[in-house]
């Protein structure tokens, strides 16, 4: 059948479909509002249809580049739609021609968010609700997919690419994107009103310490601060909630390691991007489809002791992995960096003593925190604050230990008592406490000095 006839055959079938959508109930029996119609919905899915018969096994040709797939795709693209008799403004043929070249080549709907750089995440609450974030607010966008089909063959799409699978067996998948953009997706029976999908972008320009201090997360002090902490082989825990920017701040603390040092990094998804020479990455997999061959944080962290590293930098510690990390900690691998999810400083050791339990190790709590106590030095907590914006709130070092508790002591803290300008921006900024870190000392013996004017002391007169 030539291209002619089978445009004609899908055209002829295509009125039958409305493109009105009908409103869904969200859970709790409120309706979601009606988005109007895609007037060039039919259309869409006509030609669609016609490229994919037209194309066939070349859309999954081996041989053929990225950038020669695109090519065969958009030139037969334009043929299909000049065979079509809608009639159509230029502006309206580019706009279709772009959104069906998206969904062949890229994610559909998705992917003018995905390339858009202030666009940081894309959430999916279902086929017809799309928000992004940007600048740290959430907003609703235009964009929708055609039903909860288009949605489903958008998920497999993602997922399929880096070997992963969603089904009604497994309905929750955690996954990244080529570009190191990590995914979620949550399908039916677990999403009840449709399946849901959450993608936080990956920078292909890490954020460095310059852009923090601009944006006000930290300030240049705290920076040359932590800097030398970095050198002086300190081990440092970075914690916060959902979105405060740990791995951002995880990604910046890495970059002051010395260039000639040995890192090993360990993450669920592959994200932070070092620039020294002698980096070796690792990342945890989750188990196949018989429930075979998971390889956890746990695994890869014992597995990076032997392999002789300067440095182990763990993207996120979330389970019975913080026990290994405390006997790395504290067994000669100094200079150590986590992130782990916590509310305040304090809860960071919470934290780390509850994830130790959940190892089954038959150990006194006093004993646990002893280990906490001994192995951890630093703690930095970062917050995302109602504006929007990241700040690091607190850097605190971990004193030890009186009688069965954790001493914690800030060395710099977030100053709220500025308030807020007119947006609702925080006019606030991290200051020293004018308290003097005991590792001072221990830094000096390295080698690494922190100036008193780093600390502020100057202006506390000490």
């Amino acid at each position: 059948m030539s291209l002619a006839d089978r445009l004609a055959a899908a055209r002829r079938d295509r009125d039958v479909v409305s493109t009105d959508r009908e409103t869904r109930p969200l859970g709790g029996g409120t309706p979601r509002h009606r988005r109007a119609g895609d007037p060039f919905a039919a259309l869409k899915r006509t030609v669609h249809q016609t490229l994919l018969d037209s194309l066939g096994p070349k859309l999954y040709d081996s041989n053929l580049t990225q950038s020669e797939l695109e090519q065969q795709v958009r030139t037969t693209l334009q043929e299909v739609l000049a065979q079509d008799d809608t009639p159509l403004t230029v502006a309206d043929r580019a706009r279709v021609a772009q959104e069906i070249a998206d969904d062949i080549l890229g994610y559909g709907p998705l992917e003018p968010y995905l390339r858009d750089v202030d666009v940081s995440e894309v959430m999916v609450n279902g086929f017809d609700a799309i928000y992004v974030e940007r600048g740290g607010r959430i907003h609703e966008v235009e964009g929708s997919f055609a039903d909860e089909n288009h949605l489903r063959r958008t998920i497999d799409k993602i997922v399929a690419r880096v070997g992963r699978r969603v089904d009604e067996s497994s309905p929750m998948v955690d996954a990244r994107l080529p570009d190191g953009s990590r995914v979620n997706a949550v399908i039916p029976p677990l999403a009840i009103d449709g399946s849901l999908l959450t993608i936080r972008k990956f920078s292909a320009d890490p954020y460095t310490v310059s852009d923090l201090v601009g944006f006000g997360t930290l300030t240049s002090d705290t920076a040359a601060f932590l800097e030398r902490c970095v050198q002086g082989r300190l081990n440092i825990l970075v914690s916060g909630g959902t979105g405060a920017g740990k791995t951002t701040t995880l990604n910046v603390l890495s970059s002051f390691i010395p260039g000639d040092e040995r890192v090993v990094t360990i993450e669920d998804a592959a994200e932070l991007q070092l620039h020294q020479d002698h980096v070796l990455r690792l990342e945890s997999r989750p188990p196949n489809i018989e429930g075979k061959g998971e390889v956890r944080i746990r695994d890869l962290v014992r597995n990076a002791l032997r392999m002789r590293p300067d440095r182990i930098v763990v993207g996120e510690i979330r389970d019975a992995a913080a026990l290994d990390m405390l006997q790395a900690m504290n067994t000669g691998h100094d200079g150590s960096i986590c992130t782990v999810h916590a509310n305040s400083p304090r809860d960071v050791l919470s934290r780390v003593e509850t994830m130790v339990l959940m190892a089954g190790v038959d150990l006194p709590v006093r004993a646990i925190r002893e280990q906490v106590s001994s192995a951890v030095d630093l703690i930095v907590h970062l917050s995302r604050f109602r504006d929007g914006t990241r700040h690091l709130t607190h850097i605190t070092e971990v004193v030890g230990m009186e009688g069965d508790i954790i001493t914690l002591q800030d060395i710099f803290v977030f100053d709220h008592s500025a308030g807020f300008d007119e947006s609702g921006r925080s006019l606030g900024t991290l200051r020293s406490t004018g308290l003097r870190p005991r590792f001072v000392d221990k830094l000096a013996d390295s080698g690494v000095y922190i100036e008193p004017s780093m600390l502020g002391l100057e202006k506390h007169g000490q």
